[in-house]
């Protein structure tokens, strides 16, 4: 069978057309449809496959072969021999054309400036990643970032070309593999010359804009996080929405946020460290009313790991053992502490009487366990 005819190849824009049916045969995923052509992208390259319909069939993936045969799979059967009429999805063809020729500018700058190879590509639906073999920092990335959005605006054509193997070998042109046979090179004019089989916009202007989200050190390099186009306004529309909301709750000007925010976290520490004093002195007075003894188990509301702790060893100071528990009826968090008996085989009785689990060092264990109240202080009792 030859190859199928890749009418995206020819024209990114093409959104419909008509096609001969090959073959089709059933998979576990769907009907596995061939034709002599097609608008449809198959997955390669770091980037999906195309969606949409062919007559009222719905096209749920395609994939391309070895032999460059593409099947699409579908829902429903179509008939060989039969001219369909296909429709992609264009606002998922065309997000993807403005995030991978992004990635194109953004990975060519990366290059020529700092001598950094993409190695790694990933379109998402959500959102695309671009791993660099060089360690970036956050002045470079913005650099690029700048640089990258330079080139949108001044809104050049992006050429596609397939250059003789006479041309190819004095083209430095981008490429992750050894490549052979008619080679597709894609170019952004000053910017960046890549082997590449993906769809991309006529001209700079339609990427719209190219925003790093993030970034990070990865595998000794950098993993960076892109949105563009549609994506990348949408990003800034939900960021800008919170960003008021944030400033209009703080009443401060949004250039005023991150100042806000640090008052706010030295506030909230300083209520911390007042909470923590007096929780402290409500210990020792609980304590204090408890009086001494052998054993004691107390249940108190609301007490987090480490308030739950030191309640503990405030009772311990007082008792030969002593428990405290918190939580909700029969779904309790607990600290044991005991300054003559060893605790670590209390936690073992503990868990397996309780259906608890936890442990600790000798003088303290702390856990959770799944009993009610009465079962608790019963255990405490036999112990």
């Amino acid at each position: 069978m030859e190859p199928t005819k890749r009418l995206f190849d020819e024209n990114a824009y093409l959104t419909e057309f008509d096609a001969s049916v090959l073959s089709c045969e059933e998979t576990e995923n769907g009907f596995s449809v061939i034709l002599d052509s097609t608008a449809f992208f198959p997955e390669g390259g770091g980037q999906f496959s195309d969606i949409g319909t062919l007559d009222e069939a719905e096209v749920l993936d395609v994939q391309e072969d070895k032999e460059g045969i593409i099947r699409h799979i579908v829902k429903t059967p179509l008939e060989p021999g039969k001219t369909v009429h296909g429709k992609i999805n264009w606002n998922r063809r065309f997000d993807f054309m403005q995030q991978h020729s992004g990635e194109h500018i953004f990975s060519g700058l990366a290059h020529s400036k700092f001598g950094a190879t993409n190695v790694g590509f990933h379109l998402g639906i959500a959102e695309t990643s671009i791993d660099l073999d060089v360690p970036l920092n956050e002045e470079q990335v913005l650099e690029l970032e700048s640089l990258a959005n330079e080139a949108v605006y001044k809104n050049f054509p992006i050429e596609i070309s397939y250059p003789s193997q006479e041309e190819l070998d004095v083209l430095p042109y981008r490429s992750k593999k050894k490549l052979e046979g008619k080679i597709r090179i894609v170019t952004f004019p000053g910017y960046d010359i890549c082997a590449c089989c993906g769809t991309h916009v006529k001209q700079t202007g339609e990427i719209g804009l190219i925003k790093i989200t993030s970034f990070q050190n990865y595998k000794g390099g950098t993993r960076l996080f892109m949105l563009c186009g549609k994506r990348a306004f949408g990003d800034y529309q939900a960021k800008n929405i919170n960003v008021l909301r944030v400033t209009n709750g703080l009443s401060v000007p949004p250039e005023e946020i991150c100042f806000a925010v640090k008052r706010l976290e030295n506030e909230i520490t300083e209520h911390k460290i007042y909470e923590s004093s007096l929780k402290k002195e409500l210990f020792a007075l609980k304590a204090e009313k408890l009086g001494t003894g052998d054993k004691i188990c107390v249940f108190e509301k609301e007490l987090n790991p480490d308030e739950l702790r030191r309640f503990c060893l405030t009772l311990g100071e007082n008792f030969k053992i002593a428990g405290v528990f918190t939580g909700t009826e029969g779904n309790y968090k607990y600290a044991v502490s005991s300054k003559t008996e060893n605790c670590s085989a209390i936690a073992k009785e503990l868990n397996t009487k309780l259906s608890g689990r936890g442990g600790g060092k000798p003088e303290l264990i702390q856990g959770s366990c799944l009993a009610k109240a009465k079962e608790i202080e019963d255990f405490f009792n036999n112990l």
